[in-house]
């Protein structure tokens, strides 16, 4: 039985990403600071050379993200210009791509829609720490790419069961 190779994804100034490569779990996180004297486009450069390279060396079969939330502020802005640069190098790649929901990825691996950082941390150390041989989840952008790694290798499970059931009485 062949296992789809994901690329999973944490967009943010500390890119949390999580792969199940041909040489097994593969993880960590990227920085994308604002230097100083640089125009702020340069992340997405940064972001874009990084994604491309890292795309091209694991050959993923589908890349999968942590959905934009739009909260506005400069947070909200660099997360959506990175997912942008995530379907532009997928779709050049000949990648599928998929959004997961922060609530969807929390109920997975917590069973709450509302989980904080530190259940968000301990859930990935306990699903993925020995995978990762004894090594600690480094912080929750890790543990984000981890979790949506965990999500797509389960299959993309439904969001959450009330929804579920509501649209079952609806249709």
């Amino acid at each position: 039985m062949h296992t789809v190779s994901v690329l999973a994804l944490d967009c943010s100034t500390c890119c949390g990403w999580a792969t199940n490569a041909a040489n097994g779990l593969e993880s960590g996180t990227q920085k994308f600071e604002l230097r100083r004297g640089c125009s702020p486009g340069f992340r997405f450069m940064e972001f874009r050379l990084w994604l491309t390279d890292l795309v091209e060396r694991l050959r993923p079969e589908v890349i999968v993200y942590e959905q934009a939330h739009h909260r506005g502020g400069a947070a909200t802005e660099l997360c959506v210009g990175f997912v942008t640069r995530v379907q532009e190098i997928a779709a050049a790649h000949g990648v599928e791509y998929r959004a997961v929901h922060s609530s969807a990825l929390k109920i997975h691996a917590t069973g709450k829609g509302n989980a904080d950082k530190p259940a968000m941390l301990e859930a990935a150390q306990r699903r993925f720490g020995a995978a990762m041989r004894g090594h600690l989840v480094l912080d929750d952008n890790h543990a984000d790419a981890l979790l949506l790694l965990g999500f797509a290798l389960d299959g993309f499970p439904e969001r959450e069961p009330a929804k579920r059931a509501r649209k079952a009485k609806v249709g």
